[in-house]
């Protein structure tokens, strides 16, 4: 049985690229994200492996966060942006050892791959491997879902924010990693692409006791919303820099220069953010991108929204910090659906935390 078979016994209807949409319910789905836990294929996500004596450093001069400072077992995010401060890209770095796992956004690593090679210079030692085709990416959220991890494996669910370990499921060796939270607790598992039926159906059973259930893009984007993640194309875009976005945690002060360093630094030594990014509710459903209003005012933009099945009506604005601060009441787009602030998405700048 391939891996797209395993997926539609379970329910999946497929998107053209092989993700799963949903399982058929979305309404169970979006319960288990909330109250258990839902695995989910995000195998679009880019997937590389650096090797060579420059593997962390060549990133290191080109992105936001001090990723030099990584040791064996380690992780962190990081932002590449342009000479403006504006945001290109990003991807979470794993050391190791003698190799990095870059994991990037969806549909970016051919993207990511070419970027990195375009700053090797001479007497730099940087090799990639693009590992997508090889690989699948599974992602496991919701607040049993280290409860799930701790049944598969003794170590995992102890790893601290990046830190990730190599594992056996089902007698295959993948890679697990926990990162930042959409709901409960998110962690990621690459597995081989010859296996990931096998991984697959041995977590799905692993995890029913702890109510775990399959779960689609559809799912995801809504926890995404929900959670104040900031995504490719969206909050991820040139039209942003990383702390107007709330990835303040994403950003090192005390690393020295990188590609737009001095604009990001000068911004963060001024203590004053011409805007930021806000989780907001929704009174009925909006479709982003729209304009926020504030009085009649355009005031900032509704970058991404989405509707939960329970009715739920959920936003990602960037606005004015003036706005913010004067707890404003806002609406969105050419029907001024009422879109009340629920807090600021993301890591806190600190002169508003």
């Amino acid at each position: 049985m391939t891996f797209q078979d395993r997926l539609q016994t379970d329910g999946a209807v497929l998107a053209p690229d092989g993700i799963p949409i949903h399982f058929g319910d979305l309404a169970a789905e979006y319960d288990a994200a909330l109250n258990g836990a839902v695995l989910l294929v995000r195998s679009h996500e880019g997937r590389l492996v650096l090797t060579g004596r420059d593997r962390l450093s060549i990133i290191h001069r080109i992105s936001t966060n001090d990723v030099e400072r990584l040791q064996a077992g380690q992780g962190c995010p990081t932002i590449f942006v342009n000479p403006t401060g504006r945001i290109l890209d990003r991807a979470t770095l794993y050391h190791q050892g003698e190799r990095v796992l870059v994991i990037g956004e969806p549909g970016r690593g051919p993207a990511l791959a070419s970027y990195l090679r375009g700053n090797i210079f001479f007497n730099d030692e940087l090799q990639i491997e693009d590992i997508a085709a090889a690989t699948h990416q599974f992602a496991m959220h919701g607040p049993r879902a280290s409860a799930v991890i701790a049944r598969l494996t003794d170590a995992a669910d102890k790893l601290e924010a990046f830190g990730h370990m190599e594992a056996s499921i089902d007698g295959v060796s993948v890679t697990i990693a926990r990162n930042k939270p959409l709901s409960g607790t998110h962690w990621t598992i690459v597995v081989p692409a010859d296996a990931a039926a096998q991984v697959w159906s041995a977590i799905l059973e692993a995890g029913r006791e702890h109510g775990l259930l399959p779960a689609g893009s559809l799912t995801f984007n809504t926890l995404r919303i929900r959670a104040g993640r900031p995504a490719i194309g969206r909050e991820l875009s040139p039209e942003y820099i990383p702390l107007e976005v709330g990835l303040w945690d994403e950003v090192s002060f005390n690393k020295g220069c990188y590609t737009g360093q001095e604009i990001i630094a000068r911004m963060e030594s001024r203590g004053k953010l011409a805007r930021v990014m806000v989780r907001l509710r929704l009174e009925a459903p909006v479709e982003a991108p729209a304009d926020l209003f504030a009085d009649g005012r355009a005031v900032g933009r509704l970058t991404s929204s989405a509707t939960s099945p329970r009715n739920e009506h959920f936003g990602i604005g960037v606005i004015k910090t003036a706005t913010y601060e004067e707890a404003a009441s806002l609406s969105a787009g050419a029907g001024s659906i009422p879109a009340q602030v629920i807090d600021l998405a993301g890591a806190p700048p600190p002169m508003l935390a």
